[in-house]
């Protein structure tokens, strides 16, 4: 099948009351194990490479990779989307080399380590969705910088996150400006900062209101009913997973991640992508470190690999399931960019108007 863009899918997500989990990948394994699990349940998916992974993977090996994978599980419907795009040439370049959808994080500046201000980032994301939408691709914006209602910082993915504390402001976004940057900006998407943050350590203890602020999430959508929002920073870091990788020899602190019934009430308030990286991490992990403990003699790559695969397409599988994405790629019929950019020229794509205007 080919590949599908994010607001395609996110559009058939808010008309059939599901979300979608978007994983972050860097090599092969990863996208095995994520497609397996996609074909085992039904379950459309996005698959996003952030710039850490285009520098690791490179964008000739990343596009071949996904197009292999849509080519080997060709009922599923892929979204390759590029994750915390920092300016222009990164977003552009990312369209240039296949992704079929773009995040264009304004939130901080290009080093991405400085907050912007809203202009900046109204500015940037408008330019980047003006230009993506010409050719058919989608535009995810952010509204909000990511970071810890606890600590009131910001935690580092591939070089992404905020320098400094922030404010209660920068950490929460606001309702009315969401209102006011879709309009300005009609991204197709809007990340939101609700007091999620980048990495394994992302809460003390399980959170609650005061330090996951779900009822931002509930104010937005009540606003913005009909435009897709995204939750960033929502690894659930299992438990089970932390004690697998402690009990073969790692020493990760006791921590704290998103819980998934805290996604599944978000899904309800209309959040229709949720990033995923950190648990996808940790099971391949896992795997590698029990592998070398139980025999230390192994020196097979698959040896590791192979139950690392498992690993990780288990927790997929949950996630397609408990998200309620499982059964639906099979009724959707993807449509090209080429007709997704005559759609956004014919006014057709409101991202007001999301759910009303499914693709």
């Amino acid at each position: 099948m080919a590949l599908i863009t994010l607001r395609q899918l996110l559009d058939h997500a808010a008309q059939n009351d599901y979300g979608v989990p978007a994983f972050n990948i860097n090599n092969m394994e990863q996208g095995l194990a994520i497609m397996s699990a996609a074909q085992k349940c039904d379950a459309p998916l996005i698959m996003q490479a952030s710039r850490g992974a285009r520098s690791y993977a490179g964008d000739i090996m990343l596009r071949h990779m996904v197009q292999a994978l849509a080519e080997m599980y060709p009922g599923i419907p892929i979204c390759m989307h590029q994750d915390h795009g920092n300016n222009e040439a990164t977003c552009l370049s990312a369209i240039r080399h296949g992704f079929t959808s773009v995040m264009m994080d304004g939130s901080l500046e290009a080093d991405m380590k400085t907050p912007a201000s809203y202009d900046y980032n109204v500015d940037i994301t408008r330019r980047v969705t003006e230009a993506a939408h010409a050719v058919g691709a989608s535009v995810e914006g952010e509204l909000g910088v990511l970071g810890s209602l606890e600590t009131g910082e910001a935690g580092e993915e591939d070089g992404s996150g905020a320098v400094g504390k922030l404010t209660q402001d920068q950490l929460l976004t606001d309702p009315d400006q969401a209102v006011d940057f879709v309009t300005q900006t009609k991204c197709d998407a809007l990340a939101i900062a609700c007091g999620t943050s980048h990495g394994a350590y992302k809460f003390t203890r399980k959170p609650d209101g005061e330090i996951l602020a779900m009822s931002t999430i509930a104010a937005i959508h009540e606003k913005l009913p009909n435009t897709h929002l995204v939750m960033h920073g929502s690894s659930s870091v299992p438990q089970e997973l932390q004690d697998l990788i402690n009990a073969s020899g790692g020493e990760m602190p006791q921590t704290y991640g998103v819980p998934v019934e805290e996604i599944e009430k978000g899904i309800r308030m209309g959040v229709r992508k949720v990033n995923i990286d950190t648990d996808c991490r940790m099971a391949m992990t896992g795997q590698f470190r029990k592998v070398a403990q139980d025999d230390p003699t192994q020196f097979d790559p698959r040896k590791f690999l192979v139950p690392a695969m498992k690993e990780m397409e288990a927790l997929c599988l949950d996630r397609f399931q408990r998200f309620g994405t499982a059964g639906q790629a099979s009724g959707i019929k993807v449509v090209s960019m080429d007709e997704m950019a005559a759609r956004y020229l014919s006014g057709a794509l409101d991202p007001n108007a999301a759910t009303a205007k499914a693709a």
